[in-house]
């Protein structure tokens, strides 16, 4: 079921339905958008689960000015900010010791060393970088998309991307060479 289908489906009054297939469509990609900005496991599923109990709280005032996707991702990128901010666990600048450790010691990730560098040079770039490179680069949406999420301009965000991917290949030159 398409976006489209899925509100369609809610303003005909099978809201548990149109919900159902929310969670289904979304579920995966949220949990690795959330994940990418958390680094814990526990952490993630907690929130997806508050993630969710908003969507279906705000669905009724959904007034489609946005793609559902676009207003998903927003909802998700919030509610995230808004537990690192809470749990002191949100940097606005570089990777901290207690970061790099969580990557490090992550019983959850299965990549290769190169890919925990990569996380490692993602996790120190400055906020907004960081949320418009993953954005970007993991999630593919367009700037447009992002500038929706994130309520900032396309050049800010072209900018945002062109310093962050510039940071992640110096890092990463720097410990993979």
């Amino acid at each position: 079921m398409d976006d489209r289908e899925i509100l369609l489906t809610w303003r005909s009054g099978r809201q548990e339905e149109a919900f159902k297939a929310i969670v289904e469509q979304y579920s995966e990609k949220l949990y690795l958008h959330v994940r990418s900005l958390t680094h814990s496991h526990e952490d993630t599923d907690d929130l997806l689960q508050e993630i969710f109990i908003k969507i279906w709280g705000a669905l009724p005032s959904f007034r489609g000015d946005s793609h559902l996707y676009t207003w998903i991702w927003r909802i998700a990128t919030n509610e995230t900010l808004n537990f690192l901010g809470k749990s002191g666990r949100r940097s606005t600048e570089g990777l901290s010791p207690e970061m790099e450790q969580k990557i490090d010691t992550d019983p959850w990730f299965d990549g290769t060393a190169a890919e925990r560098e990569l996380a490692k040079a993602i996790a120190a770039l400055p906020k907004k970088q960081r949320l418009v490179f993953q954005m970007r680069y993991y999630e593919e949406m367009t700037y447009e998309e992002i500038s929706k999420v994130l309520d900032t301009s396309v050049g800010s965000l072209k900018a945002s991307y062109h310093f962050a991917l510039g940071k992640v290949k110096d890092a990463l030159e720097k410990t993979l060479l």
